[in-house]
């Protein structure tokens, strides 16, 4: 790409003749250099790199289309009401990312919590801020992820709940145990900030950077408040920096463990401490440790200015049962014949999350009482194969039954109101049909599936208890994406619960590639499926005629336009 004396950047069309893999692998290459000097303890080639990656145009170029083309967020505005940009508008932001420049307050939104009456505060930065703050998370993510605890699994790039509860299953399969499930009261806006600032210990530019977003400060509905504690909700950087504030607590745990009596590195196994951003659960036999260990835990939060929430922290043993991230984790008494320990540990799907999950289904057929029944299997289709695949690597076999018998009472009351003067044998025939499923193998015979709430043969609704439970495995403590083992975090991607067999199977077919610009998927990209023989030209849904692109791809092959209304060359 060439460069203007004059502008800097040649005209409008160059974003769209971007070689991104050259830019990816340039990014990469540094942020694999900070990764493996912080592992090694370098701090000077640390901040070389990290004051490199920040003045990078090739950092700044996929920067600024992370939070323009790729975040859902995309389109929501900050204070400056700029929410969109073009091509060329693109560039001049590029352009003018400069750490030095005052950051400007947020916007801040108020959305609902599910099941609650009270809301969340939500930070909205500008667009220039979104774009500085991903450029800043570019170089301090590497840093930290070569430090983070093994245990810590909330808000990581390659980590998941799903990764938590595994290692919650592996601390407990062995031994009963006492369990201090715990939260941290309103977590991102309690963070001490000169705690998290002396902690990040970083570079002075950097510092007074960070230190900006910290105090910018909130606009509410016109009224500006300052920031005096807390990480706004809502800035790409956040999660990042609550988990720097949250980091150590694992070790403070660790070091206690040193100190009881007995050996030492047995201890330190006994006692775990498994933490998801905000929530965590700390274990051990003795009810003892448990306690004294929520003391340690409790001071060592005074200090970054933080608390429990004693609503939410209980001492629980886990033949009663916790739950965790939407789980419910128990250990049942069983006899010598099953279990040589007496007992067996079960992961299920918390009642909570049951419950939310089937009134979001029963909202779904109400809302369509009069809707046809294409238009209801398509509503209702993505809501339960999210949900299964969310659930399908714990016991769920029973819950999905449950759910698939309480949604076939429901179906039929919506087909019986639809045709009250019509026989319930009539609406039988004209809803469900037999779906039958060629054999995989030729000695096989075909599997028949009676009662399928189905339109045509192509067109119909998936069970829950058709969802194959799959074990997850959890992912190595010592792990990252920043490691180089693009294998193992490619296949990762393909098995992991929330990617859809569809979506697995093409991203095993394309070699963890998007087929329009060639590039290695990475953890938190955008997939969408992409028809390559439109509907409307007469293509189908099956494999063949599917490919697997990133969200800003699919939408360059769409060509969706945008509306630029009121938007100058130069907003910035």
């Amino acid at each position: 790409m060439k460069k203007s004396k004059a502008r800097g950047f040649t005209p409008q069309s160059e974003w769209n003749q971007v070689d991104w893999r050259k830019l990816e692998r340039t990014v990469f290459k540094l942020q694999k250099r900070i990764y493996q000097a912080s592992q090694r303890g370098d701090v000077r080639v640390v901040r070389r790199v990290q004051k490199t990656l920040m003045k990078s145009w090739s950092a700044k170029m996929l920067a600024v289309r992370k939070v323009t083309q790729q975040n859902k967020g995309k389109k929501t505005a900050g204070i400056d009401g700029r929410k969109a940009l073009t091509n060329k508008q693109r560039l001049v932001l590029v352009a003018n990312l400069k750490i030095h420049k005052r950051p400007q307050p947020t916007r801040r939104v108020w959305i609902d919590k599910p099941g609650r009456k009270e809301k969340r505060p939500l930070g909205i930065p500008t667009i220039y801020d979104r774009a500085l703050q991903a450029l800043t998370k570019q170089a301090l993510e590497p840093e930290w992820e070569a430090r983070f605890e093994p245990n810590s699994y909330g808000f990581r790039p390659g980590r998941s709940c799903h990764d938590a509860i595994q290692a919650i299953f592996k601390s407990i399969k062995q031994m009963p145990k006492w369990v201090l499930d715990a939260d941290i009261a309103k977590c991102f806006d309690k963070i001490n900030h000169d705690a998290l600032l002396n902690k990040l210990n970083t570079y002075p530019s950097m510092k007074r950077l960070i230190k900006g977003w910290l105090k910018a400060g909130v606009m509410d509905e016109g009224i500006f408040t300052s920031t005096d504690e807390g990480t706004p909700q809502g800035g790409i950087i956040s999660p990042l920096l609550a988990n720097i504030a949250l980091h150590g607590m694992e070790n403070r745990i660790k070091e206690y463990a040193e100190t009881l009596p007995g050996n030492k590195r047995r201890n330190k196994t006994a006692l775990s401490l498994i933490r998801y951003a905000d929530d965590f659960v700390i274990m051990h036999k003795s009810k003892e440790v448990v306690e004294e260990c929520q003391r340690i835990i409790r001071k060592w939060l005074e200090e970054i200015g933080l608390e429990l929430k004693s609503t939410k922290t209980r001492l629980v043993h886990t033949s009663n049962g916790f739950e965790f991230l939407g789980f419910n984790v128990r250990q049942y008494q069983t006899g010598r014949h099953q279990s040589k320990q007496g007992f067996k540990t079960l992961i299920k799907p918390s009642k909570k999350r049951v419950k939310e999950h089937w009134e979001k289904l029963s909202k779904v057929i109400d809302r369509h009482k009069a809707a046809p029944q294409k238009a209801l299997i398509s509503k209702l289709k993505p809501i339960i194969r999210g949900w299964c695949n969310y659930n399908k690597c714990v016991v769920s076999k029973e819950t999905f039954s449950d759910l698939d018998n309480r949604l076939w009472n429901k179906l039929q009351r919506w087909g019986y109101r639809r045709h009250p003067n019509k026989s319930k044998t009539w609406v039988n025939k004209k809803y469900w049909g037999t779906k039958v499923e060629k054999p995989k193998k030729w000695y096989e015979a075909p599997k028949v599936d009676n009662w399928v709430f189905m339109a045509s043969e192509d067109n119909y609704l998936p069970k829950h208890a058709k969802t194959k439970i799959i074990r997850h495995n959890k992912v190595k403590g010592d792990r990252s994406i920043f490691d180089g083992d693009l294998i193992y975090w490619n296949t990762r991607m393909q098995k992991h619960p929330e990617m859809t067999s569809q979506k697995g199977t093409l991203l095993k077919r394309q070699e963890g590639k998007c087929n329009h610009c060639g590039l290695i998927f990475r953890d938190g990209d955008f997939m969408e499926v992409h028809h390559i023989i439109p509907r409307a030209n007469g293509g189908n849904d099956q494999l063949n005629n599917l490919e697997l692109l990133h969200l800003h791809c699919h939408d360059a092959k769409h060509r969706k336009k945008i509306n630029l209304t009121n938007l100058d060359d130069n907003p910035f």
